[in-house]
Formats: structure tokens, sequence, C-alpha cells
């Protein structure tokens, strides 16, 4: 399904230009660019204080909302920004807001402090001990989020140290949940209303002015125990929705080892997943081991599920009802499906791009399944033509299909004169076209009416987020946060 959707320019382009011929403020630019440079290590330090802090989502604790560690995250930020000379606020340790001035609020920025789980593979250095090597800073949330958060205090210090004269306030918004759900957000506008303009530094640059839709798939399946040999005796696979597992495992009973250990060495030619087998007794635990990514790009990971899954259906089990289901779902994705081929779903438009789907979790026992993938949906994409499909392809297999709703994508103009601000400013310090983006990512602004993601790195950097080995470019957060500075400047005048 291919659909086509043009960003409508005409008049507000030429009313841009006309807004950047009278504004065009960058006289600013070489004292900005002196401060980021001069606060280099400062900076780095800032960073890694809060990346050596475990804020993975954790077990409720009474004024704790997502646990120990995005608490300690969290009045660790501000803590710092109250150093700087900031006015600070804790909302209930959900979010911390940092305030440049007394004025009206005219810009939001939207960073976060939680972190998805440590995943395994790190050889560079442990995830919660960064390290700086060859220009990059190393550790979980490097990038994703902290790292940018700070390149965001230092630009709002920038203007506030420098006596930038800005009459209206900026402010920076820190959260704790944005990994799991966004409820810390939802609590903050319960109690305040949205900006006129927000960015979040927490995608890439130039500008991502569209994000995907989502479509969290769950589904389940029933059937009887069966006690025949050979067996599947357990599958477990994935840690999260939004991550592509890079490891997946299963218990076996009854198989030749010597033939198990045959298929999987042929298997791994097949599927790029290299597998594990150990054995106790007459039973095998095969560890099938991929390479993990962001569910919004499934296609840069190797799907270690779905790996898995390909090697158990070619083994000789006997036939039972839990091996069929296995079958089935299979077939409705298969590895390498990384478009919703198998589900029928396969779309794109020109503006947004294709689906994106991962199968992230799975958990199989010798009586039901339970499941879920991750699907990024464009523009052209909706309840009636993604989630109804999927639902009678699910239905036809048997599979029960739980999922009732997705989250649509989310659009804002290219030619506003916020958006065309911001490509100002990135041009001006990278020497590059800015040009509006579209990410399968969703970001905090996703729900917000006026809402971008904006940096933190450049549009070739992988960063590994959300996988092992996770890192930042500094110079790119230096430059970003030159580049949010300057932003600051031209919206808050």
């Amino acid at each position: 399904l291919r659909c086509s959707f043009r960003q409508q320019e005409g008049s507000a382009k030429a009313i841009a230009r006309g807004f950047f011929r009278k504004r065009g403020n960058f006289m600013y630019k070489e004292k900005i660019e002196a401060y980021i440079d001069g606060h280099r290590q400062e900076m780095i330090d800032d960073i890694c204080a809060l990346c050596r802090i475990n804020s993975e989502k954790m077990s409720y604790k009474s004024g704790k909302p997502f646990g120990e560690g995005t608490f300690k995250a969290l009045a660790k930020a501000l803590s710092m920004a109250e150093d700087y000379g900031f006015k600070i606020k804790n909302h209930d340790n959900y979010v911390g807001t940092v305030d440049l001035n007394s004025g009206v609020r005219n810009l939001d920025i939207l960073a976060h402090l939680d972190v998805v789980p440590a995943g395994e593979g790190w050889t560079v250095t442990e995830p919660f001990a960064p390290v700086e090597r060859d220009g990059k800073l190393y550790g979980r949330g490097t990038a994703d989020d902290k790292g940018p958060a700070v390149a965001a205090l230092y630009a709002m210090r920038a203007v506030k140290e420098l006596e930038i004269p800005v009459t209206k306030n900026c402010r920076l918004i820190l959260g704790t949940d944005e990994e799991c759900g966004s409820s810390d957000i939802a609590h903050y506008y319960d109690e305040e209303p949205e900006a006129p303009m927000t960015f979040s530094p927490d995608g890439a640059f130039p500008v991502v002015n569209i994000e995907k839709g989502r479509l969290e798939g769950r589904f389940a399946r029933e059937f009887a125990r069966s006690e025949a040999f050979p067996r599947i005796l357990s599958i477990d696979g994935g840690i999260k929705a939004n991550v592509v597992p890079g490891k997946a495992m299963a218990s076996v009973q009854g198989l030749d080892l010597s033939d198990l250990c045959d298929l999987a060495r042929e298997m791994e030619k097949e599927t790029g997943v290299e597998y594990e087998i150990k054995a106790r007794e007459d039973v095998a635990d095969i560890t099938a081991i991929g390479k993990g990514a962001h569910a919004s790009t499934p296609e840069e990971g190797v799907n270690a599920l779905t790996g898995l899954l390909a090697l158990l259906v070619k083994l000789p089990f006997a036939p039972c009802g839990q091996v069929e289901a296995i079958g089935d779902l299979l077939e409705l994705i298969p590895h390498g499906d990384t478009q919703g081929k198998g589900l029928g779903v396969d779309m794109e438009d020109e503006l947004s791009g294709g689906l994106t789907l991962a199968f992230s979790l799975l958990h199989v026992d010798e009586e039901s399944l339970e499941g879920t993938f991750d699907s990024r949906c464009p523009i052209c994409s909706n309840e009636e033509n993604t989630l109804q499909v999927i639902r009678k392809k699910m239905e036809v297999k048997d599979f029960h299909f739980l999922t009732k709703s997705m989250i649509p994508p989310h659009h804002v103009d290219g030619s506003s004169v916020f958006v065309k601000t911001l490509l100002a400013a990135y041009e001006r310090y990278t020497g590059r076209k800015g040009e509006c983006q579209s990410m399968g990512g969703g970001t905090y602004v996703h729900h917000l009416k006026n809402g971008v993601a904006f940096g933190a790195s450049m549009p070739e950097t992988d960063n590994k987020m959300h996988g092992a080995d996770e890192f930042a470019v500094i110079d790119e957060l230096l430059t970003a946060a030159k580049i949010f500075a300057q932003a600051i400047v031209d919206l808050c005048q």
C-alpha cells in the first residue's frame, strides 16, 4: 500500500523568509560558541554524574513513583540546575522543571532521565560506568537522553551567564518515565499547560516534525498440554516491547543432541543468529543470540526471537497444539520480516516512509503462549487498514488479538515559523542544509500540539540507543548545546 502526502508550504514559506530577514539574530554566535567550548569538561562531568545512576524504571516506593534510580537521577539533575542559579521545581518526583527566567513561557525543552534496561553485550565499558574514548562518551543514557538533557541545561546556562537579553521564559522539563509510557508527563500536563512551542532533544537533527504512529500488538493462544516426545518445555524472549530482542531461550526435551547441534549450525548461516546449546540429561537449553536494536529501526538488528522460532519449527517435535501455534506464529511474523508483510500491513507514504514491525516479546509454556510486537505506522496508516487487518490475520490462525487501539501519527507543519527558526539555528552552527525529517521512534512530544524532536545527534550518527555500547559523540553534544542556545535566544526574545 502506498499513499501520497506533500507538506503544504505556499505563503507560509514567504512569511518565514520575511521573519528571518527581520530577525536573523546570530549576533551572539561567537559568544555562545566560546562559552560552550569553554565548559566542555564541566559538561562531560555532569553527564557522567547522571549516567552513573542506574535510572531504569523500578518498583514503586512511597514518594518515588518509578523507583529509587529515577528518583536519584532527578534529584541530581535538579541539584545541578539549582547550583547554576536556576529556579527549579520538583513535581512529585515525576518531573522536574528548570526555568530560565520569570517571563511568560514561550518554549519548553522536554528531556528525560530514565533509561532502558542495561542489557548485555557491552564491550567498551559497563553500562553505568561512563567513559570517554576517541571523542565519544560511552554508557547507558549518554545519548538517550541524559547527554542531550545536560546539553540543553548548558544552552540555558550560556544564555543566562552571557546575559543575552530574552524576555520570555524557556523551561527545561526533566521527566522520568519516557521509556515506559510517559505517565510522568501526563502527570505534569495535568498541572501545567503546554508551552506555545516545545522541542525534545530525543531524536536527531535537523528537525523531526513527523513521528509515526505506534501499534503495540499483544496476542495470546491456548492449547492442550501434550506429554508426547520430543517436546518444547518453554520459550522466552525479549526484555521490552520497544526493543528488538538480542537474546531468546528455549528448553526442549527428547531430541538427539547431535542432530540438534548440526541443524543449529546450518540455521546460523540462514538466520544470522548464533545458537548456544547446553544439555542436562534429556533436556537441551537453547540460547539464540542476535543483535538488539530499537523497535523503530528493526532492520538494524538481528531478531533472536524469530531466529529461535525459525530453528524450532525445523526440529522433529511430536505434533501438538503448541508446536502448531509456534508454526502459525512464524508464518505471521517470519524471521527477517520487519515490514509487516506476513500480517498484511506492508505500507508506506512519501512523507513518513514505510511501516516497520518488530516481534519483541514472547513467553510459551506447555499450555499457552503470549507475545507482543511493536509496529511504527506511517501517516497513511489507521486502525482500519492496520489494526483491523492484523486482528483478522491473527484470528484466522486462532490467536486472540488483545490490542484495542493504536497511537496515531504526529505531524507539525514544517513551514511554521517555529520549525523554520530551529532549522536556521541548525544550519548556522553546522553549515549543513536543514530539512524536516520523519522518524519511527516516538518521543515525548508525540501528543503535544506544537512539539518536534530537535537533536541531539547528527543525522549520520548511530548512537546504539537501547543497545549495548550506547554512546554520544562529544563534539555533537557541544554543537547541540550551541544550537539549543541560539534557538532559545531567537524564540524567547
